[in-house]
């Protein structure tokens, strides 16, 4: 699939002086209840997952509250971003601010002292109360340029090294920065979702099969490196062989979905949660899921995300302005890479990683980061649907 070449001034002009009569009904309606039954799936799931670790805290609803907190940032946040002119966000000065205030965030995660260090990973930076993960910020600010970069005239993405290749460059350097903390599956979901939106740009299958073969060959490295990850690497293949250790989180994983059956244990019943599966309200929440609501559950989880994903991807291929089309198709992208992800891991086709679930793993950081990202697709659906009379 190749997005739309870049329209002339005339039209850009028209659609310009269309933007400005775009009300909110315009928005994709399918669009906007896939995002609000995946937020109230998320939270009740959350609640379930975390209610009986959240009491050590005082409260059993803790995790709740604070996921709700993000979630009111996101909202705010929902406003403007749904009532700008999204091509604002294509001037030089935002992309490159964005990116430029990202990398200067994750530089400063990677500095000891200043990053927090939790479970033997440096990803948060904190502001007073505050903690939050400057990745979560990266991989959208990574999208927002290069849908500026390949909507531009000039760039042409079927020439190698002069048109993919320097594309690399700075997602590049954010997925070194992040896989310092270490984080590889963030870091490598920015490279996927970078491969994906050249892609939908026109680049070559055997060009993106070389950086493809390169980002393998370097992700083998890397989870070759050091013992512990070996350990991980062959520990997902057999985990029960490895319980004592890195295999111990996976297989209590898989034992909750064993437990769960078709229909699940009933909403909360599932015992996993009771500090037999470790952190069950973050990466391995899926497993919650499995185990409370079963297989059937699973499955309308994830037809819930293969819905949102497909009005998704619908706005971007319906956008008539390759930057629109670009930046929706990125976003959307990159929620499905981390779903895809997170699943796979807690299933264990993949090794372990930390990988949260979108809309559900506890964080106020990526909750409300992911609802800004919503808000621009929501308003790139608003802007195509107002310019066709919809």
């Amino acid at each position: 699939m190749i997005l739309r070449p870049v329209r002339g001034a005339n039209e850009a002009r028209q659609d310009a002086a269309k933007r400005n009569t775009i009300r909110l009904r315009d928005v994709d309606r399918g669009l906007v209840t896939t995002l609000a039954l995946l937020l109230l799936t998320g939270l009740a799931t959350l609640y379930a997952a975390s209610y009986y670790n959240a009491q050590d805290s005082g409260s059993p609803f803790a995790e709740v509250l604070s996921q709700l907190v993000g979630l009111g940032v996101g909202a705010a946040a929902m406003i403007p971003l749904l009532r700008i002119d999204y091509h604002v966000l294509k001037k030089p000065w935002v992309c490159g601010g964005l990116l430029g205030a990202s990398l200067i965030l994750l530089a400063l995660v990677a500095i000891p002292g200043v990053g927090r260090m939790l479970n033997g990973s440096r990803r948060w930076l904190r502001l007073g109360p505050v903690s939050f993960q400057p990745s979560e910020l990266a991989k959208y600010a990574v999208i927002l340029y290069l849908a500026r970069a390949l909507s531009q005239r000039e760039r042409d993405v079927t020439r190698f090294w002069r048109g993919l290749a320097p594309l690399f460059l700075l997602p590049g350097l954010v997925f070194g920065l992040i896989l310092l903390q270490p984080n590889l599956s963030t870091a490598g979901s920015v490279l996927i979702v970078t491969a994906v939106m050249a892609m939908l740009a026109g680049a070559r299958w055997l060009h993106l099969g070389m950086v493809g073969a390169a980002g393998l060959a370097l992700g083998a490295f890397y989870a070759l490196s050091e013992d512990y990850r070996r350990a991980r690497l062959m520990s997902f293949r057999n985990p029960f062989n490895y319980m004592t250790n890195e295999g111990y989180q996976l297989s209590q994983s898989l034992l909750a979905f064993g437990s769960g059956g078709w229909f699940g244990m009933g909403p909360g019943l599932g015992r996993q949660k009771f500090s037999f599966l470790p952190y069950p309200e973050s990466d391995f929440i899926f497993a919650v899921v499995g185990e409370d609501l079963g297989y059937v559950g699973c499955t309308l989880v994830l037809a819930l995300f293969a819905a949102f994903l497909w009005y998704g991807l619908r706005t971007a291929i319906r956008c008539e302005d390759r930057f629109g089309s670009l930046l929706a198709g990125g976003i959307t992208c990159m929620i499905g890479v981390q779903c895809c992800l997170n699943v796979a891991v807690v299933i264990g086709m993949m090794p372990t990683t930390g990988l949260p679930l979108p809309f559900f793993s506890a964080g106020g950081t990526s909750i409300a980061i992911l609802m800004g990202a919503a808000a621009l697709l929501m308003n790139i659906s608003a802007a195509n649907n107002a310019a066709i009379g919809r």
